[in-house]
């Protein structure tokens, strides 16, 4: 199972703090080409933050890389298991991470 293109918020999104904290848009899947690593870890999620504050942003607007066994993996929080990234659908929010990420990246 790999992640469809598109928008997706990290666990540790909070909608009070704004609608684009911790929200990320998966660009591509790829694959590490190096047998130095297990297989496993090899496949990669290539993905970029839509805030500002995100490392990768700051750096140069580089674009995030994640094995995808941990980007699909689930986390505990406040005592429940939840998914570490969820795919956004509401048609509103989309609409308005898709301006985010023209701003950011144009």
């Amino acid at each position: 199972m790999v992640p469809e293109p598109g928008f997706y918020y990290h666990y540790k999104h909070d909608p009070v703090v704004s609608v684009n904290n911790y929200s990320y848009e998966v660009l591509h899947i790829g694959h590490y080409v190096e047998e130095d690593i297990p297989e496993e870890i090899r496949r990669m999620v290539v993905y970029r933050p839509l805030y500002k504050e995100a490392y990768v942003y700051r750096e140069g607007k580089l674009w995030d890389l994640r094995p995808l066994s941990v980007f699909m993996s689930s986390v505990v929080k406040n005592g429940r298991e939840v998914t570490r990234f969820s795919r956004i659908t509401d048609k509103a929010i989309l609409e308005k991470l898709q301006s985010i990420r023209d701003e950011l990246y144009s």
